[in-house]
Formats: C-alpha cells, sequence, structure tokens
C-alpha cells in the first residue's frame, strides 16, 4: 500500500507542477497563486468541518500558533517563488531542482543534533554536483533566453530553500501541535489572505477563460490528493517508502514538460536533474 500511495503522490504532485507552469504562464504568479489558494482553503475548510479538525487550533498556545504562522509563511514564498521559476524557466529543470528541499531540512534536522549517516552526506553532495550541472549547462551564457533560465533556477532553488525550512519547522513544531489537515489548511488560508491584500496589483486583467479555471482547479486538487494519498500510505505503511517514491513527482513534472511543452535538455542538464533526483531519494531513503 504505501508504493502505491507513494506512486500515486508523485504522479499527483507532479501534474500539479505542470499545471502550475500553465495557469502562471496564462495569469500571472501571484494571482495564479491566489486562486488556487482560494480553492484548496474552500475544500479543506469543508473537510475540516466534516472532521471536526478545527478544535486542535483553537487548543493551541500561542507560540505554537505563531510557529505555525512562520510556516505557512515560508510555504507561501516557497509557492510564489516555484510558480515564477515554472513560467520562467523549463518544468524538466524546475520540478526536479524543488526537490532538493530535501537537503535543506537535513542540514537543519543536523544543525539540530541529529546525526547524519554517510550515505546522508553522500546524497548532499550528489545534490550539489547535480545543481552545479544544471546551472553550467547553458550553452550560451549571455543570450536572453538563457538568463531567464538561470533566473528560473535561481528561483527553484529559493523555493526549495523555503519549503525545506518550512517542512523541517512544520515535522519538528507544528504537526505535532495542530496536525496534518489544519496545517494545510493554515497554508492555504495565510496565502489567501495574504495575496488578497495585494488585490490591487490584480487590477485590469481579463477574466478566467476555461483553460484557466482547468489549471486552477486541477492544480489545487491534485495537490490536496497528492497530500491525501501521501498521508494514508504514511499511516498504512512505511513513512519512509512513501517519501522516498514521492520525490518522483520532479521526474514525473520532467516528462510532462517534455511532452506538452517539447522541453529538450543537454546532456549536462540531463545528468544534472538525474542527480537531483538521486540525491533525494538517497536522502529520504537512508
Amino acid at each position: 500500500m504505501d508504493v502505491l500511495m507513494g506512486l500515486l503522490a508523485a504522479v499527483c504532485w507532479g501534474i500539479t507542477d505542470y499545471l502550475v507552469s500553465v495557469s502562471g504562464r496564462s495569469l500571472g504568479i501571484r494571482r495564479s497563486v491566489l486562486y488556487s489558494h482560494i480553492i484548496g482553503l474552500v475544500v479543506l475548510s469543508f473537510v475540516a468541518l466534516q472532521t471536526s479538525s478545527f478544535n486542535s487550533i483553537v487548543a493551541v498556545s500561542a507560540v505554537s500558533m505563531i510557529i505555525c504562522l512562520v510556516a505557512a509563511v515560508l510555504t507561501l514564498l516557497g509557492a510564489l517563488s516555484l510558480t515564477r521559476a515554472l513560467t520562467q524557466g523549463r518544468t524538466a529543470i524546475v520540478a526536479p531542482l524543488v526537490t532538493s528541499y530535501g537537503i535543506v531540512t537535513t542540514i537543519l534536522a543536523w544543525a539540530g543534533g541529529e546525526r547524519l549517516t554517510a550515505y546522508q552526506f553522500l546524497g548532499i553532495a550528489i545534490c550539489a554536483f547535480g545543481v552545479m550541472a544544471v546551472g553550467l549547462g547553458h550553452s550560451n551564457p549571455t543570450s536572453r533566453l538563457n538568463r531567464r533560465e538561470g533566473q528560473a533556477i535561481g528561483f527553484a532553488l529559493l523555493a526549495a530553500g523555503c519549503y525545506g525550512v518550512s517542512f523541517w519547522v512544520q515535522g519538528k513544531y507544528a504537526l505535532p501541535a495542530i496536525g496534518p489537515v489544519n496545517m494545510l489548511w493554515l497554508n492555504y488560508c495565510v496565502g489567501a489572505i495574504f495575496l488578497l491584500l495585494t488585490v490591487r496589483s490584480f487590477r485590469g486583467c481579463t477574466n478566467l477563460t476555461l483553460k484557466d479555471v482547468v489549471a486552477l482547479g486541477g492544480a489545487s486538487l491534485f495537490n490536496l490528493c497528492g497530500f491525501a494519498a501521501f498521508s494514508f500510505g504514511a499511516l498504512e505503511g512505511s513513512v519512509a517508502i512513501v517519501t522516498v517514491i514521492s520525490t518522483l513527482s520532479g521526474g514525473v513534472a520532467a516528462m510532462l514538460g517534455y511532452v506538452f511543452y517539447k522541453e529538450r535538455l543537454i546532456s549536462r542538464q540531463l545528468l544534472g536533474v538525474c542527480l537531483v533526483l538521486l540525491s533525494a531519494l538517497v536522502l529520504h531513503l537512508l
């Protein structure tokens, strides 16, 4: 069951990354993230009300709530950075790079006193070489196209950093206090409120097309399905196995970019993407 749920989570999150790139290029970064957060907030609010999970938020201490809010803000910054990276660069490069968030989480855990194995240090080294291979893979670094892709790589790594810190904070402090459903709901709530405050920057925008609605709704629903599959697999089987397999979402998104966007990578970039995905597997498995 854990293998099946891990594969389902990887597929769902890979499709989510692809749909985020579609909506981001059509609607802009903040509008895309705002609408997807509102959809997710509505769906999760219904789920939370049905399961009475809001009770744990009411009972949480002020310090724990502040920590949860910090994690939610970091998640929002990661989502904005990821969307910008996907709108500027190739999905086949950006999506796998974001899976390097495991390095950040691992280093923070090590700084917090946890011991790292030799295999985990090896995973960090593999990921570093992979990122360098992707970053140095431009055939003409002075061209405008490659400058945009260089910026996309930077934002992808920024997203990985934000997600990595947020996941570490959530795993160590937030999730034990309010639970996974409430934490995900808080992520959507904080993101929606923060982005609604910038509504003035959205004036003059055209109405949503059917393609926009499908991309936004699909991204939110696939993200929630991926989270549900991950949670169910972790509860019914091995957390390590589900986590490892779910990191293949970067490969799924890369394949979708290859099929629908006709994205092509040179050999160094392809090697770098494979190394980053391999490092994610090593870090989470060992």
